[in-house]
């Protein structure tokens, strides 16, 4: 969707595809490759609805029960707002259900198991954020 000049930008959820992270990722936002046929084999699945329009980036994923995101950190800060479901992080950040919300700030390493009925999330940020495993 081009971004107009001017009022708002709509993204109608049912237009959005779901993402191919390793075609459509930008030089140095791409998830590793193990990581992406690990998900598409459980059928762990997102969807880029906004790229970057008014400076926002927001992703919806939605990934089966116990799948497991491994440590990493982004380059941008972030909020991740469960939707459904929910998960339990490996260090301190606890658990989060459906409704909760955490700011996860720029470089900070974490990782975390969805719980038994799997995790729809929202990710939102200001930036299109480069990925790095870290452990």
């Amino acid at each position: 969707m081009t971004e107009p000049k001017e009022g708002p930008s709509v993204f109608v959820y049912t237009e959005v595809d779901w993402d191919n992270p390793l075609a459509s990722a930008a030089p140095g936002t791409a998830p590793p490759r193990t990581l992406v046929e690990e998900a598409r084999k459980t059928g762990a699945r997102r969807k880029k609805i906004v790229q970057g329009e008014g400076g926002f980036f927001m992703n919806r994923s939605s990934l089966p029960p116990g799948f497991r995101i491994p440590p990493h950190q982004h380059s941008h800060n972030e909020m991740l707002v469960v939707l459904r479901g929910g998960c339990r992080f490996d260090d301190e950040q606890g658990e989060l259900g459906a409704d909760d919300t955490i700011v996860i700030r720029a470089h900070t390493r974490y990782g975390f198991t969805c719980g038994d009925e799997g995790m729809e999330f929202l990710t939102i940020r200001v930036g299109d954020a480069t990925v790095s495993l870290t452990g």
